[in-house]
């Protein structure tokens, strides 16, 4: 890893699987000043003459992408490893390839940004953790509703108090199959997740984010043998409150739908992409509805965010290895609830 770490300098990155979260990484990573895409990594995917081919995603197929003709282009992992000049690697690659790659990253001294979720059970997360604690470099997961417009604030505004106490507060975020699982990469077996642990994860780290860790679980949930859970519903248990629930699913035939609403004593905030740029509203009593509008993404102030971290040498706090860690346990409580039909501690 290049150890020239100061807030100005540029971050030699390199993406590691190049499918729709690559490519979404990849745009993310050009508008960002202070990264330099120096490699990408992909087993099947490259780019020709500098150009990766678009990609089908759960939202949309993306356009082609120029890198450029000095990107690196590797096959395997250790190619980008042996490279000195390497500070960040990102990897977006299938979940059960997420905990092996991301120890032997750390151990080659780089910092590593890694898709959610970080592993697939909290097992070998704390196999990424244990030698995350004596490695130069750090691992971040990424949990993207921390910095999404809309979301990223209201961690804020629950410790600030702006409008009281959180009373109640449920999220939705529901999908088509994804594109790429047209090939079984998601899809194939319960060993790769399903819609709970690639999908449903994002709220339950963010209800971890507001709210703490719950004390249990109830989830209900559609599956079929020991095949991945398609549709989760879980209600988290603060004993005291609020009271939160959550749904995620790939039940839906077109399209992706993500949405929130939290009821303060003294406001309703609620969250709807479906509204465009009237997604957030908040309503008060006794004074008409407003919007808060945003201008940028949740996945640039992801990447801009680990960039800093990694060009200033400081470990992630907004998002942590523990984190990701957490959020499995919990994910895995609820598996266990759906699979048992019983309250679950987690």
């Amino acid at each position: 890893m290049n150890n020239n770490n100061e807030p100005g300098k540029i971050v030699n990155v390199a993406v590691v699987g190049l499918g729709f979260m690559g490519v979404t990484h990849l745009r993310a990573y050009l508008q960002t000043p202070q990264a330099r895409v120096a490699a990408v990594c992909d087993a099947v995917r490259l780019p020709v003459n500098g150009v990766l081919a678009g990609v089908a995603g759960n939202i949309k197929k993306s356009d082609d992408i120029n890198l450029g003709p000095e990107v690196g282009v590797y096959r395997q992992l250790d190619e980008v490893l042996s490279d000195p000049t390497i500070d960040l690697v990102d990897l977006c690659t299938p979940t059960p390839l997420h905990a092996e790659q991301a120890i032997r990253c750390l151990k080659a001294g780089k910092n590593v940004f890694c898709e959610k979720p970080m592993a697939r059970t909290s097992a070998e997360a704390q196999m990424i953790l244990d030698v995350a604690k004596d490695s130069p470099g750090f691992l971040m997961p990424a949990m993207c509703m921390r910095f999404w417009p809309g979301w990223s604030w209201l961690k804020q505004v629950v410790t600030d108090g702006t409008y009281g106490k959180v009373i109640a507060a449920r999220f939705r975020r529901v999908s088509e199959m994804p594109g790429w699982s047209a090939q079984g990469t998601y899809s194939a077996g319960s060993d790769l997740g399903g819609a709970l642990f690639d999908l449903h994860i994002h709220d339950t780290d963010f209800v971890q984010f507001l709210f703490g860790t719950p004390q249990s679980v109830f989830s209900t949930g559609a599956f079929h043998g020991a095949g991945p859970i398609t549709h989760v519903v879980t209600h988290y248990i603060y004993p005291g409150g609020p009271a939160v629930h959550a749904e995620g699913n790939w039940l839906l035939k077109k399209g992706f739908e993500m949405a929130y609403t939290i009821y303060f004593e003294k406001a309703t905030l609620d969250f709807d992409l479906s509204r465009g740029t009237d997604a957030m509203r908040v309503a008060e009593p006794g004074q008409d509805s407003h919007f808060i509008h945003y201008s940028t993404d949740g996945y640039l102030e992801e990447i801009r965010y680990v960039v800093g971290c990694a060009a200033s040498g400081q470990r992630p706090q907004v998002v942590t290895a523990a984190d990701g860690f957490s959020a499995l346990k919990i994910c895995e409580a609820e598996e266990k609830s759906i699979r048992s039909g019983s309250v679950v501690p987690v």
